[in-house]
């Protein structure tokens, strides 16, 4: 638990100042506090001792503090929030980067909806630690220091005040362990009530064809039972920390009462001081003790986050990249592949050459590797044995991204996201100007279409492209792949799903826009409209030229 905490510790160094600025001002907000009432506790005890003057001078003194009380507890909320949110905000990228560097070619056996859930549940969990740790304890430090200075003179008193407030400062590590195994199952009941939603809404028309929705709606069911009650385990060990310190606070008051007590008419100021002092304590003490359930969620929100990050990736970047060749030619060299050790071999001494500028079609039935070769091509996946090489350069000495930028891919299911056609367009080309958006689209076919359309690039396209039909989301894709400045094009089915007359019209388009480019046009048959210069067909692992 402590090495993942401290490992998110890490990963916000590059907000130490927003976090250091937080503590600090809530340590001032606290010190403040105990000043009011500290000052409070002086005039009272000069009022019942009879030293009007000196009551008078307190009570004078507690008038700007009463005004800079409230203007400290807001300065410590927008500070220790705004910083909080930026180290959630760098902790979402990294963990956002880190997936896409272990599932280059889809999230493959993991739910898309437990991954949602760490991205946004547990990274949300991960706040606890700052506010609800962090910063409490910083708070409590401030005030028990506060505490054991002003009542230095009286050892007695400081002990009866300042014991109980020290115990509660270590209820948090002491409590954590025993929350840590409910918060770990409130975590993973969480994830997989995620799943459970998510999963057969993205799926929601085969749920709704299989008659799968009674189903789909009773295992939602029993996760959402299961996490009420991970949650309610939690949150009994919340409520038995909060009355802990519920105790310690009260026993806090009791010592400094009984003390005066003890002390008679001579100890009153001093008992009346530590009454108001323990009184500042309590908003800061009582809240310590949950501190513990929130550290322990915390934690198992780390676990699951770590857990996901620190998957082995399929390959490794290169320390230091060689610098992209001139040429885009590419050649690959006996090639063996296979996506898992226990998995069956997809190329087994593999060798093929395609020179820049020609169009090649590659044909084979559906498993015999056609998209694994167009991941091997851009660099989503390593080989175990030969090597591609691009311009003459083995693309394992380059770096991903650079081989992206001389390969673009237009896959056979092609992803319109929930944004702007021209925000869709853009993920090629982030800087393209607005002609550049319209060349692509009219070079794609689907200019005339989004003109017509009454936001034009501002049209939303809907989740998965729902807003247009196969055929047009499938040109918005091509018109995305076109924007890429890319020499090379590979185009893996990029029919799929369209009815034949669709398919003809689209094919055309793919022949006109593509020239002078490199195109590997991956397909299971040929309509007659491809003109390939090349042929081949994938068998077993080997490729085969069937025409040329």
């Amino acid at each position: 638990m402590t090495a993942d905490l401290l490992r998110v510790l890490g990963l916000w160094r590059g907000r130490t100042g927003w976090l250091l600025a937080g503590v600090g001002i809530t340590m001032l907000s606290a010190l403040i506090g105990a000043a009011l009432l500290a000052l409070a506790g002086q005039a009272v005890a000069a009022v019942l001792g009879g030293a009007a003057v000196a009551g008078t001078v307190a009570f004078l003194l507690l008038r700007p503090l009463i005004g800079l009380r409230p203007a400290a507890r807001w300065a410590e909320r927008m500070v220790t929030h705004a910083a909080t949110f930026r180290a959630l905000a760098d902790t979402r990228v990294w963990f956002f980067r880190r997936l896409a560097e272990r599932l280059p070619a889809g999230i493959g056996l993991r739910r898309s909806g437990d991954l949602l859930g760490r991205m946004v549940a547990d990274v949300e969990a991960l706040d606890g630690l700052y506010l609800k740790v962090i910063i409490p304890v910083a708070a409590a430090l401030a005030m028990v220091a506060v505490v054991a200075a002003l009542l230095l003179g009286a050892p007695l008193l400081a002990a009866a005040v300042a014991l109980p407030l020290a115990v509660a400062l270590a209820l948090p590590l002491l409590l954590a362990p025993g929350a840590a195994r409910a918060a770990t199952e409130a975590a993973e009941a969480q994830g997989r009530l995620r799943a459970a939603a998510v999963d057969p809404l993205l799926g929601i028309e085969d749920t709704l064809a299989a008659n799968g929705e009674a189903a789909a709606g009773a295992a939602l069911a029993r996760e959402a039972t299961s996490l009420g009650q991970a949650q309610r385990r939690l949150a009994g060990r919340a409520a038995l920390a909060g009355a802990a310190g519920t105790l310690l606070t009260q026993a806090a008051l009791l010592g400094a009462l009984a003390w005066g007590l003890a002390a008679g008419s001579a100890g009153v100021a001093l008992a009346v001081l530590a009454l108001f002092l323990a009184l500042a304590t309590a908003e800061s003490i009582g809240i310590l003790p949950r501190a513990g359930t929130a550290l322990a969620a915390a934690a198992a929100g780390a676990r699951r986050l770590f857990e996901a990050a620190d998957a082995p990736a399929p390959l490794t970047e290169p320390a230091r990249p060689a610098a992209l060749p001139t040429g885009h030619a590419l050649r690959i060299e006996g090639l063996d592949f296979r996506w898992a050790p226990d998995r069956p071999a997809v190329f087994a001494g593999l060798e093929l050459e395609i020179a820049e500028g020609s169009h090649l079609a590659l044909l084979g039935p559906s498993g015999i590797g056609k998209s694994s070769l167009a991941a091997l091509l851009l660099k989503l996946a390593a080989p175990q044995a030969g090597r591609i090489t691009l311009g003459g350069v083995d693309i394992a000495t380059l770096a991903a991204a650079d081989v992206r930028r001389r390969i673009a891919c237009l896959t056979q299911d092609a992803r319109l996201f929930d944004d702007s056609i021209a925000a869709n367009l853009r993920i090629a080309a982030p800087l393209a100007p607005e002609a550049a958006l319209w060349r692509a689209l009219d070079r794609a076919g689907i200019g005339t279409l989004v003109r017509a359309l009454p936001e034009g690039l501002e049209t939303r396209c809907g989740e998965g492209g729902a807003r247009f039909s196969g055929g047009q989301a499938r040109r918005l894709a091509l018109a995305r792949v076109l924007l890429s400045a890319a020499p090379v094009l590979i185009l893996d089915e990029p029919t799929a799903g369209l009815d034949a007359e669709t398919e003809r019209a689209f094919l055309e388009t793919l022949e006109a826009v593509t020239t002078g480019r490199t195109v590997i046009l991956i397909t299971h048959r040929l309509t007659g409209v491809e003109r390939p210069g090349r042929i081949l067909l994938l068998a077993g692992g080997w490729a085969r030229q069937a025409a040329g």
